[in-house]
């Protein structure tokens, strides 16, 4: 049975200054997302559309705003309304924790929306260019939380080779280290799928050589959707909420809606192409 580490969250103390290894992996995804996006916009189907490395930066710019608000305001709604609503100037304490990703979910697509409506951009032509190169940012945002010892998972069996105990979770129990199984589903696997997906001629492009917007979109919610619904059944209920209805988490909750979306984009998408 292994325990965790223990890694000091602090990576750099200059006395008056201080960075944290969670900030790191925070501007280790921003970096990942603008070099992937660079990419992407060299297939057929964005520099058809004239997209350019300059569009990308203001593009991750809105991007980031829309994580870090949605995240928070998320969080809020989503786990601790009434807790905020007692206390409102708490919102504001974000060093204290508390990030949603489902409320950065929402927070992005509303940023991305209004980039496309200020750039004069497709919605789904926007979207498709973020979503596979959102899920690399995801792993290197669960290596944060394994650093800092916290979202660990549910009871395992003591016999598990990785089972390992959390300090930090008040007691001596063997856990899932769900934030590594999710760092290796929502994370890589849901990125080499996606990004194998979004290179295919059949993710832009209809049977009679139309472009077709929005298939990545539907196939990343659909993709993130399942993948954190199958980790979280390893992962430790929030202590606030606990198990829900039909014994779902709220994560697990969060999930279905996005599942259910995704399909529907899917298949929109495809009765739905532009012409060239």
């Amino acid at each position: 049975m292994l325990v965790h580490p223990q890694f000091d969250p602090v990576a750099v103390d200059l006395g008056f200054f201080q960075i944290h290894w969670y900030g790191l992996t925070y501007l280790a995804a921003f970096g990942a997302f603008y070099w992937l996006a660079t990419r992407r916009i060299r297939q057929p189907a964005y520099q058809d559309r004239g997209w350019t490395a300059r569009e990308v930066e203001d593009l991750l710019f809105w991007g980031v705003l829309g994580v870090i608000l949605g995240g928070r305001l998320g969080y809020v709604l989503f786990y601790k309304p009434s807790h905020y609503l007692a206390n409102p100037l708490q919102i504001f304490a974000v060093w204290e924790g508390g990030m949603s990703f489902h409320g950065g979910l929402l927070g992005v697509i509303a940023a991305l929306l209004l980039f496309a409506r200020v750039r004069g951009r497709r919605a789904f032509e926007v979207t498709d260019l973020v979503a596979p190169c959102v899920p690399i940012g995801l792993a290197f945002g669960r290596l944060g939380n394994f650093v800092n010892g916290e979202l660990w998972g549910r009871a395992a069996d003591a016999a598990l080779p990785w089972a390992m105990v959390f300090p930090q979770s008040g007691s001596a129990l063997p856990r899932h280290p769900s934030q590594l199984y999710q760092f290796a589903l929502e994370g890589l696997t849901l990125f080499l799928l996606l990004w194998g997906y979004a290179g295919s001629r059949g993710a832009h492009r209809s049977e009679g050589g139309a472009v077709v917007w929005g298939r990545v979109s539907g196939a990343f919610l659909v993709g993130y959707g399942l993948l954190r619904f199958a980790a979280e059944y390893f992962r430790e209920p929030d202590s606030f909420l606990g198990l829900l209805a039909l014994n779902l988490s709220m994560g697990q909750w969060l999930c279905l809606p996005m599942i259910g979306a995704g399909v529907a984009i899917w298949l929109w998408a495809g009765r739905h192409p532009q012409p060239r």
